[in-house]
């Protein structure tokens, strides 16, 4: 995004979100980091900078947000502020995380993850891409509606399961080389719909999409069926 873009995208955000940050290691909280909060794509507009407290989290923060009515239905406007987070501590390596989505009216958690230094110049670098809703992607892949039941050791489980853990296939089905990933259910499925859904929503609305992806991703593990997101299940 240019700079004048940015700009004009920042005098329209006429209203408030709220942001707390927690800042953990190894499970441990990190006190006394600092961090420093500007708008994504233009580092030096610093809003707010804050250090975290002896439980590794910030006050409550108040950002500016564009009009809420942008989320709440579809807008060639980004409905969501996006700002860049710089942390520091003693003995951490810095992380600098770009593109936390703000809405308005609503409070967004981001949780930081900070290594123990090792070398001096180690620094982490994470970029939050464009929500689903808002964002450019590719179509998904296209599923028949009657699917094969005779492959080679599927089955279908008799009682219903909850999994503690599903692992997820990071491309298509037909890509090897992509990497498989050990997921909590539980953050498998707040992952996923806080990519999906505005927080903004109707509480109703957004209880009827997180059902709706809970049933899709529970179908997977009663099925085995792979698709779009290749999940398989581990119960433990």
């Amino acid at each position: 995004m240019q700079r004048n873009d940015m700009k004009a995208m920042q005098e329209n955000n006429v209203d408030r979100g709220r942001l707390r940050i927690r800042v953990q290691s190894e499970a441990r909280p990190v006190e006394d980091a600092q961090i420093a909060i500007s708008y994504t794509g233009d580092p030096e507009s610093t809003v707010e900078q804050v250090t975290t407290d002896a439980d590794g989290q910030t006050e409550l923060l108040e950002l500016a947000a564009p009009p809420l009515e942008y989320s709440m239905e579809p807008s060639a406007s980004q409905p969501y502020a996006e700002y860049t987070l710089q942390i520091t501590a003693p003995g951490y390596e810095p992380v600098t995380i770009s593109g936390a989505e703000i809405l308005p009216d609503s409070t967004a958690i981001q949780e930081v993850r900070m290594v123990p230094l090792v070398q001096p110049e180690d620094f982490q670098d994470i970029v939050i891409p464009a929500h689903t809703l808002y964002g450019d992607y590719p179509p998904k892949i296209a599923e028949a509606e009657i699917k094969p039941v005779n492959q080679t050791g599927e089955i279908v489980l008799s009682r219903v399961v909850i999994p503690e853990f599903v692992v997820v296939h990071n491309g298509s089905p037909a890509d090897s080389t992509a990497g498989d990933y050990y997921i909590r259910y539980r953050d498998y499925i707040k992952n996923v719909a806080s990519s999906e859904i505005y927080a903004t929503w109707p509480r109703a609305t957004i209880t009827a999409n997180v059902l709706a992806i809970m049933s899709f991703t529970l179908n997977r593990v009663y099925t085995e069926w792979y698709g779009n997101h290749h999940i398989f299940w581990v119960v433990e």
